[in-house]
């Protein structure tokens, strides 16, 4: 429930992407024969592949930084069953004082965070597809 106002965004996102798709491509699908499946698997998913892989980085990045709503809920969560990373790292920056050891976390988490995306780029390659002109 605490994610949903997340969502907005998201739908902004994929409105863009729909709205930016070439009206062109549609109208030769169409004089070609291609049903509305087709247009949707050959021309609709295929050029928004981009929009999907930027929400696939933004929300890995979100869910290995989330902090907020385990914050929130996890203030008194039994048996530490909602200790996320950042959570913890927060604890043992604030709460604990370990100032260089959270730090030395937070530099973990950002390296985490940078090869998790690298690697999300790379495997992209095969399946991204940019509209060349």
């Amino acid at each position: 429930l605490l994610l949903v106002w997340g969502c907005g965004g998201t739908a902004i996102i994929w409105l863009a992407g729909l709205q930016s798709l070439p009206r062109q491509v549609y109208e030769a699908a169409i004089i070609d024969g291609a049903g509305p499946f087709q247009r949707f698997t050959r021309i609709t998913l295929p050029l928004l592949t981009p929009y999907a892989l930027f929400l696939w980085i933004m929300g890995t990045i979100g869910a290995l930084q989330i902090f907020t709503q385990a914050y929130i809920i996890g203030t008194g969560a039994p048996g530490d069953s909602l200790l996320f990373y950042a959570l913890y790292l927060f604890h043992r920056a604030f709460r604990y004082f370990e100032m260089g050891y959270a730090s030395a976390m937070a530099w973990v988490l950002f390296l985490i965070t940078v090869a998790v995306c690298l690697w999300q780029l790379r495997v992209s390659r095969r399946w991204v597809h940019y509209e060349q002109e």
